[in-house]
């Protein structure tokens, strides 16, 4: 650093936004309203700090991609007076956003799926087919959690509650981290509670919503995960974006957590300080504001960090210090990933053919057989059957089936917006998907071969025509069973129905779908709803209409044989939402974590509460719990305990439960949601089996912002419920004991999760 320049310097705090050559040489710059034209040749003689989506901007063979990475690495390595490579990085939402790679189910769906150790799984296969191309880092997990569901990026999230948002998405930082891949969380922080679910509005949270709701996940993530990096928000927190917050980005994240990793920018989100915040007069001023906050990298191209942050260190208006501050952690984070080992490579282990992009042309298979086997238990993991009053389903393997809706024979009613197919692909339609995405209905037909299958769209995803709603209607009338796939098209920008700045403005199915599912129920035909969407939608119009109910959240590549297999009874769906389903269309915002005054009562002529809960799911089998061993009446507020259930599988079939424990403090200094998670366990089970299940309850797990703003453990009576969901209905056993002692004061140190184990219970007990 000593013999740096000022150019060299700042070379390293930006990156360039590049786009790998079909014919695999070299890289060029990425042209849109906030990049400027850059002179290549010119600005790596610097250095650069980072290579911007390589594999993400456009359609390229992972072989060929990765050979130019490579070339564009040896450039920069060789250009520059001390040979330092860039870090490359890429999104990797629902799998490794590159063409041909697999697309995993999207974020809602791992929270459907309650399983941690399969979303850690899937991430570390992930991180390992990014690492296989010469990728570095990954912009993912996000761990914003859910606020309101009118917001189009609910997709991205894990759900609306922290705890769940927490674990899932600290299993997916450990798996990209194990494969050697720098997870980098996101957004931080504050971003889904945006006022009226406008993507980049302004977040009016108090301080105890974001300490108690918001922070949490990411707190975890840094502490128990071991995220390598954070991305700054586009939000704004009562005035303040958090690109300029050095109480948000240095005080919290540095000083308290003790994060030692890189801040990278939030694409363009320095020059947005300029641009749409208005709180920085110029370039320079904005790159002044964000590197004093603490972010350390300009992401996706250089434009505050650049020329204008030199001409205003050595004007005296930045201090060269808080240039040095930033570069050592690129550095440092640089030298752990290898790139300034004397025996540094730019060619990947794993590429055949060394440099030539003809010899690497597909030799790397970025969608093999064992990725497609976790996509496809994860979906299947992650389907959530909501109804299923007279037993509709499983369908008959030989009955006439009606498939109906828009969603039912597209490959891409099957993917997110962050999936290379819906984020870049469809800039590109003279090329192929690049990966296999049966679409349900030739799922369907593949499952149920005896079947006898028509199809009518009915209507499209959106738009106001329903001239092709008699037709179908006519064949539902004319089938035994209709099977109705109705939902969302993910995009970016208001070209979906989902995605990001894809905002809804109410919860009413898009379109003239409801319409559609109107005139299908009105045939008298038993309805199948299957819903292919990246929110929940308000059903409580047709609450007693349809036979049965499934809900599916993008379920990625094999979400088509996922869903045919639990329609057929093939899979016992075993998803619980991770969002409720409202009731109705408005009513928003509104989570399941509220107060008194939240829930409905007579104090409002509104009813909030959901058509199915949060943590709601049923299966084609039954299960009965029973508490076990003694629980303590009293614990100490520094305590822990065990407290155990066994839960058996009472019915013919195999499946899995999911037992969740709430907390319900009746008295406390300030208000605090009537049940909040905070323990659960995904129980597997074999027909006629019981397993023993343990929760490590610690006093910790009950602690909260209190009315000084100090967070803490509060002594007095508490009630842990464990339930099949949220509702006041599913709850299946009440555990009440009591916290004395002396109020104790805990911080980030405290204990976060809520362990919990699982034992076999012999035969006959």
């Amino acid at each position: 650093m000593a013999r740096m320049t000022l150019e060299e310097k700042t070379a390293q705090l930006y990156g360039v936004w590049v786009g790998a050559d079909s014919d695999g040489d070299g890289v060029a710059p990425h042209q849109n309203d906030m990049v400027d034209p850059v002179d290549w040749e010119e600005l790596i003689t610097r250095g650069l700090g980072q290579l911007t989506r390589p594999f993400g901007t456009a359609p390229v063979d992972a072989g060929v991609g990765a050979v130019s990475l490579a070339r564009a690495q040896q450039r920069i390595a060789g250009a520059g007076r001390f040979g330092i490579p860039a870090v490359a990085h890429e999104e990797c939402l629902a799998g490794f956003t590159a063409f041909g790679a697999t697309a995993y189910p999207v974020p809602l769906a791992w929270g459907a799926a309650w399983d941690p150790a399969l979303v850690a799984e899937m991430a570390h296969r992930i991180g390992s087919d990014m690492r296989s191309v010469g990728i570095h880092q990954g912009l993912a997990p996000v761990l914003d959690v859910v606020r309101d569901l009118r917001w189009g990026r609910v997709e991205e999230t894990i759900g609306e509650d922290p705890y769940l948002v927490a674990t899932v998405a600290t299993a997916y930082v450990r798996g990209l981290e194990a494969a050697g891949i720098v997870a980098t969380l996101k957004h931080f922080a504050g971003y889904s509670a945006s006022a009226g679910a406008r993507n980049l509005a302004p977040v009016r949270a108090g301080a105890r919503e974001l300490a108690d709701v918001i922070l949490p996940p990411f707190e975890m993530a840094v502490r128990e995960g071991g995220a390598r990096s954070v991305m700054s928000s586009y939000s704004e927190i009562d005035g303040v974006p958090t690109a300029a917050d050095p109480a948000l980005l240095t005080d919290l994240l540095r000083d308290t957590w003790g994060f030692d990793g890189t801040v990278v920018a939030d694409y363009f989100g320095i020059g947005f300080l300029e641009t749409l915040h208005k709180v920085a007069a110029g370039r320079a001023d904005a790159g002044r504001m964000a590197l004093a906050a603490g972010v350390d990298v300009e992401l996706p191209t250089v434009r505050s960090y650049g020329d204008a942050l030199v001409a205003a260190v050595r004007a005296g208006a930045v201090a060269e210090g808080m240039v040095d501050r930033a570069l050592t952690r690129v550095l440092l984070q640089k030298c752990v990933l290898g790139l300034l080992d004397p025996d540094w490579s730019p060619l990947p282990v794993t590429l055949a053919g060394g440099g030539d992009p003809e010899q690497a042309r597909g030799t790397i298979d970025l969608d093999p057989a064992e990725n497609r086997a976790l996509a496809r238990l994860l979906a299947e993991r992650s389907c959530v059957l909501l109804a299923n009053p007279s037993g509709a389903l499983p369908l008959r393997a030989d009955a006439r089936i009606a498939v109906v809706g828009p969603r039912a024979d597209d490959p891409l009613a099957m993917l997110g917006c962050y999936s290379f197919p819906s984020h870049v692909g469809v800039s590109h339609p003279e090329m192929p998907l690049g990966i296999a995405i049966p679409t349900l209905l030739e799922s369907l037909g593949a499952e149920l071969p005896d079947a006898r299958l028509t199809f009518a769209p009915g209507c499209d995803v959106d738009g106001d025509d329903t001239s092709g709603i008699p037709a179908a209607a006519e064949l539902a009338r004319e089938a035994e069973i209709c099977v109705a796939v109705l939902g969302d098209r993910a995009g970016l920008f208001g070209r979906g129905t989902s995605g990001e700045g894809c905002d809804a403005a109410d919860l009413s199915l898009p379109g003239v779908q409801g319409e559609l599912l109107d005139a299908l129920l009105a045939t008298g035909t038993p309805v199948v709803l299957v819903l292919l969407t990246g929110r929940p939608y308000a059903l409580g119009r047709w609450d007693s209409g349809p036979a049965a109910v499934v809900q599916a959240f993008f379920p990625g590549e094999e979400g088509g044989p996922a869903l045919s297999g639990v329609l057929s009874g093939r899979v016992n769906p075993s998803g619980r939402l991770p969002v409720g389903v409202p009731h109705g269309p408005g009513g928003q915002p509104w989570t399941y974590l509220q107060p008194p005054l939240g829930l409905a009562g007579g104090v409002s002529n509104l009813d909030p509460t959901p058509l199915y809960a949060f943590g709601h799911g049923l299966s084609y089998t039954a299960f009965a719990w029973d508490p076990v061993g003694p629980i303590p009446a009293e614990l100490p507020t520094d305590g822990s305990a065990d407290i155990e259930l066994v839960v058996r599988n009472t019915g013919t079939r195999d499946g899995a439960e999911v037992v969740q424990l709430y907390l319900h403090d009746p008295v406390a200094q300030t208000t605090r949601p009537d049940a909040r998670l905070i323990g659960y366990a995904r129980v597997p089970l074999a027909a006629g089996q019981a397993r023993r299940v343990r929760f490590r309850f610690d006093a910790d797990l009950t602690s909260f912002t209190g009315v000084d703003g100090r967070r803490v453990v509060e002594p007095g009576d508490l009630e842990l419920r464990f339930a099949a969901s949220s509702a006041a209905a599913d709850v299946r056993h009440t555990v009440r004991l009591r916290l004395t002692g002396p109020e104790r004061t805990v911080d980030h140190r405290r204990r976060l999760v809520c362990d919990t184990s699982l034992s076999p219970v012999p035969d006959g007990v």
